[in-house]
């Protein structure tokens, strides 16, 4: 053999090693990525849920608000059931802090989302 067809011999039999290795070790990295952003995703998921009700109006203010013009009217006091609003939602905003925390919560769970997906490329890569 010539000394060419033996160094491309040892050439392939290291870049074999080394890959093997490089996977391995990638390979079990993006294993543990999947699973942290698949526990932070639910875990995250579930505080969004939950705060889910301070982004919208409560829905028994409009109620009280309705039946409290019901009293009025059958007290015959027509001028205090017209002052109030009818539906009370329509004057309701959400709290700045409120907003800005589920900014941030879905800020979150998108990265995470986009780290898990980045690992699942990495891995059927």
């Amino acid at each position: 053999k010539d000394n060419r067809s033996r160094f491309w011999g040892v050439y392939k039999r290291v870049a074999e090693e080394h890959d093997g290795e490089f996977l391995e070790r990638y390979t079990g990295d993006m294993d543990i990525v999947l699973v942290f952003s698949g526990l932070f995703s639910a875990v995250s998921t579930s505080f969004i849920v939950a705060m889910e009700s301070s982004l919208s109006p409560d829905p028994s203010d409009t109620t009280n608000a309705l039946l409290k013009q019901l009293v009025y009217i059958g007290l015959g006091n027509f001028t205090a059931a017209g002052s109030a609003p009818l539906d009370p939602a329509s004057t309701w905003s959400a709290t700045e802090p409120a907003l800005r925390i589920q900014m941030i919560a879905y800020a979150s769970l998108s990265m995470s989302l986009l780290a898990a997906f980045g690992a699942v490329l990495g891995k059927q890569w």
